[in-house]
């Protein structure tokens, strides 16, 4: 392989990349970083950020961890709000896309590029055109409430009045196709005579699912997951949209600090929660790594 190309040729191809990553991630989240842990301006009272490390002050980072560890903190109850939110609407995406992902791995022919079309196409409308679409379906004189009252199944609803269900069922509408796809492909992959081998040994339907299908699908459970929770841990517009203050997750509060209220130390704290959101966001991508790893591993031997 080495004499196929010349020395120095993949680091020539990767260097384009790895650019792309320095300049457009790793320098803005260094400016997180210098603004979290900077310092007022003296005359205007707003963050400014601390470029030099030797001089970055950990007064945002204390407030931040103080909100987030105190029982009575600021931050505590919105951050188990949002880690209560993303749980249930990962386990509803998983509920909802396992089978489906399961149902279009045995399609075969047209049927499974028809059901592959029906996945790509909500790619193509952003997710916040999507997310204002449901608004209008659940205002109280939407769609929702129009078919409610016409077939007297429930009485019209305040959907949009602060209820958790309204925005966690918001964010499994938006994010299940992105867990479906995964899913998917690492259902397809399976070898069907893995199945047929365990019920020729006399297993039953359930019990070869729980034992080969199940087991051979994690790597793509753990993937679709991480995929789509580590966006929901940074949402704001859905529960903005489709709630109300009460229904506020950590993202809101990130939001709001760094676009609302700039005054003082402020935009230093929205800051300081950007990166202790990536630290948890990063922690999961860690184990996802971890765990692929392992796998490989074990298919290697």
């Amino acid at each position: 392989m080495e004499t196929l190309y010349p020395r120095g040729f993949w680091p020539a191809i990767s260097l384009p990349g790895v650019l792309w990553l320095i300049a457009l991630f790793v320098v803005p989240f260094y400016a997180i970083a210098a603004t979290a842990a900077g310092r007022l301006d003296p005359i205007f009272g707003s963050s400014i950020p601390e470029w030099n490390p030797l001089y970055w002050q950990p007064d945002a980072f204390s407030f931040v961890l103080d909100g987030l560890a105190s029982p009575g903190g600021i931050f505590r109850e919105v951050f188990l709000r949002t880690i209560a939110y993303v749980a249930l609407a990962v386990g509803l995406c998983l509920a909802l896309g396992y089978p489906v992902a399961y149902y279009m791995s045995r399609l075969r022919g047209r049927l499974r590029n028809a059901f592959l079309v029906l996945m790509i196409v909500p790619f193509w409308v952003p997710y916040l055109m999507r997310i204002f679409a449901w608004v209008n379906l659940l205002q109280d004189d939407g769609l929702v409430n129009r078919i409610l009252a016409a077939t007297g199944f429930l009485d019209p609803q305040s959907w949009l009045d602060g209820r958790p269900s309204t925005v966690i069922l918001g964010l499994v509408y938006g994010w299940v196709p992105f867990l479906i796809l995964p899913l998917f492909a690492a259902l397809e992959r399976i070898d069907p005579s893995l199945i047929e081998g365990a019920l020729d040994l006399g297993a039953s339907p359930a019990r070869a699912f729980l034992r080969v299908t199940l087991p051979l699908s994690k790597q793509g459970i753990l993937a679709g997951t991480v995929i789509i929770m580590l966006p929901m841990f940074g949402d704001f517009y859905t529960a903005q949209l489709l709630g109300t203050q009460k229904n506020a997750m950590i993202g809101t509060l990130i939001s709001f600090y760094l676009t609302q209220a700039t005054a003082g130390p402020a935009q230093g704290r929205g800051a300081a929660l950007v990166i202790v959101l990536a630290l948890l966001v990063s922690s999961l991508t860690v184990y996802y790594l971890v765990s692929t790893a392992r796998a490989a591993r074990g298919a290697g031997r």
